[in-house]
């Protein structure tokens, strides 16, 4: 005789199912909704840490330290920067009394400090509307079961892909191509360009008296580019702090913190400078500042502790990049310390 299975009823509102006793309950669609949505929000935070979208070189990428008095004026255009330098993204100099300090790290008006596109708040738009939308059962629609979880995990990988492209497209317009082999790579210093003022809501400099700037000069200003990059690949706190003012050293030692939480390090190795030349000097209460604009080429990799394994950039292939620094000395004759990093604005 076959075996007999009991039959239970089971009230679904005004309509009576019946169920074998011995088979479970199906998964409803909204908890498989809810398991999709789980799913695709860690994917599509797992795309916004991707490795493609740091800057793990020294600085970060971004605009960090002070210039005194015009920490809030863009400085002169220049041959090699011809766009000028964006504005501070962490500074400590506050912006109604320049000489005033806040806790490092903060930006003005007591604003957290940003890195890069998604330490900003239009990172934080484009992020918060990945993921809304992605609880929201996807981007294009929603469903069920296991083709609704593939799909939405195809949409996050085509979003990762689409950001992914975009940076790498804005980088390379930001990095002109090397030239066929190093170049014979020297300072050019120029007139002492007019002071930007007022645009963009920045502060005028205050008036300051010109520093002349040598051959000595200029060399100390590459030594201190090849000695900050040996420091930071080496990741020693107390060389930094030879070569970079109090508040450098505390960015840079948060920077590396940050890619500590990852499991990563970078190393930019063979450090160039390919060409460079002077935006302007001043000094002030005793201080001299030299902001130089210089075109840099390097290897530089991110590699996973762990397995050693780089996970961004090159050990074989050189990059570019154009920045902005800013020298501070105590008086003539003392040694040129770093002060900021800026990256340099679109001429």
């Amino acid at each position: 005789m076959k075996e007999a299975f009991a039959i239970h009823p089971i009230e679904i509102g005004a309509r009576t199912s019946y169920m074998y006793a011995n088979e479970p309950l199906p998964e409803t669609p909204t908890k498989m909704r809810r398991t999709a949505s789980l799913l695709t929000a860690m994917a599509a935070l797992a795309f916004v840490l991707t490795p493609i979208l740091a800057e793990a070189r020294p600085g970060g990428g971004g605009s960090s330290g002070s210039r005194g008095s015009r920490t809030y004026s863009a400085p002169p255009a220049t041959q090699t920067a011809p766009g000028g330098a964006q504005r501070m993204d962490r500074t400590a100099t506050q912006p109604a009394s320049p000489g005033a300090v806040s806790r490092p790290g903060a930006a003005p008006g007591g604003a957290p400090a940003s890195r890069g596109f998604f330490g900003s708040f239009g990172g934080a738009l484009l992020m918060g509307g990945l993921i809304g939308g992605l609880l929201g059962f996807g981007l294009f629609g929603g469903g069920a079961g296991f083709g609704a979880i593939l799909g939405m995990l195809l949409q996050v990988a085509l979003v990762g892909i689409l950001v992914m492209l975009v940076v790498r497209f804005f980088r390379r317009r930001q990095q002109p191509a090397l030239a066929n082999g190093p170049q014979a790579h020297a300072f050019q210093p120029q007139p002492e360009a007019k002071q930007f003022g007022g645009a963009g809501g920045m502060k005028a400099a205050a008036p300051a008296a010109p520093v002349a700037i040598g051959p000595a000069d200029y060399q100390g200003f590459e030594r201190t580019l090849v000695e900050v990059n040996a420091a930071w690949s080496k990741r020693d706190l107390a060389a930094l702090r030879a070569v970079a003012t109090p508040e450098m050293v505390s960015y840079f030692a948060q920077d590396l913190r940050d890619l500590e939480a990852r499991n990563w390090r970078n190393e930019t190795r063979d450090v160039r400078l390919e060409q460079g030349d002077l935006a302007e000097a001043w000094s002030e209460d005793g201080e001299d500042y030299a902001t130089v604009a210089m075109r840099i080429s390097m290897l530089d990799a991110t590699f996973d502790n762990a397995t050693n394994d780089v996970v961004e950039g090159s050990t074989v292939k050189r990059t570019e990049a154009t920045e902005v620094w800013t020298f501070v000395r105590k008086g003539p004759g003392g040694r040129w310390m770093l002060s900021a990093i800026q990256q340099t604005a679109t001429a």
